[in-house]
């Protein structure tokens, strides 16, 4: 599927839902994907981008940076608190905030350097023993504490359980974040991202249906 089509339906999924047009950000994950596929998307245009590793991002988006104006990296995956540093160096935007301790980190390191990225608290929507996220009881606190550590926390984020309608897990979602007056909502992958724009996302994650299926790794 071409970008402009994924636009596309973002675009007429937003219409159906009597949102604006462009409140859904498009962001293409393009983690471990060949840097030939990612300069191609570039290419077109494109500038928001998601990645799950730090160590990864670190070895890509630099020199894309110096190469197209405009680019956002957006760390989607799970943040090692000895990691946050340079996390915070390289990411415009964190979707992985999951803990107390995490979220000491990076409140400390931002009073350092007086910046922090815009960050989504990740929620265990599904509550999986094996999935990071903070649980259903802890969120409104949690909520609360990061504003109290004066961390820019900007909405909330999920992973539904795959075996589950994906739908419930965005409703469930967007209801948190109305409840702890957050207005993001970061939700919805290739297979569901209709889905997630009808129900509110403020941006969906999609991989495989801009590039195609990822490199087997050896």
């Amino acid at each position: 599927m071409s970008l402009t089509e994924i636009t596309a339906k973002i675009h007429k999924a937003e219409e159906a839902a009597d949102r604006p047009v462009g409140a859904t950000d498009l962001i293409a994950v393009s983690k471990r994907q060949p840097d030939a596929r990612v300069a191609d998307v570039l290419a077109e245009g494109h500038r928001v981008f998601g990645e799950n590793q730090v160590q990864e991002a670190a070895g890509k988006w630099p020199g894309f940076k110096e190469q197209f104006d405009g680019v956002s990296v957006h760390l989607l995956g799970p943040l090692q608190t000895n990691k946050a540093r340079q996390a915070m160096e390289l990411f415009d935007v964190i979707h992985s905030l999951d803990r107390p301790k995490l979220a000491k980190t990076l409140s400390r390191l931002a009073q350092e350097t007086g910046s922090c990225p815009d960050l989504f608290i990740q929620v265990n929507t599904g509550e999986e023993p094996q999935k990071a996220g903070v649980l259903l009881a802890d969120v409104d606190g949690f909520v609360a504490d990061c504003r109290a550590l004066e961390l820019p926390v900007v909405g909330l984020m999920c992973i539904p359980p795959v075996d589950e309608e994906p739908s419930l897990h965005f409703a469930l979602l967007a209801k948190l974040a109305t409840r702890n007056g957050l207005a993001g909502l970061s939700m919805g992958m290739s297979g569901d991202f209709e889905r997630a724009v009808a129900l509110g996302a403020t941006c969906v994650r999609v991989g495989s249906a801009i590039f195609g299926e990822r490199p087997t790794q050896t």
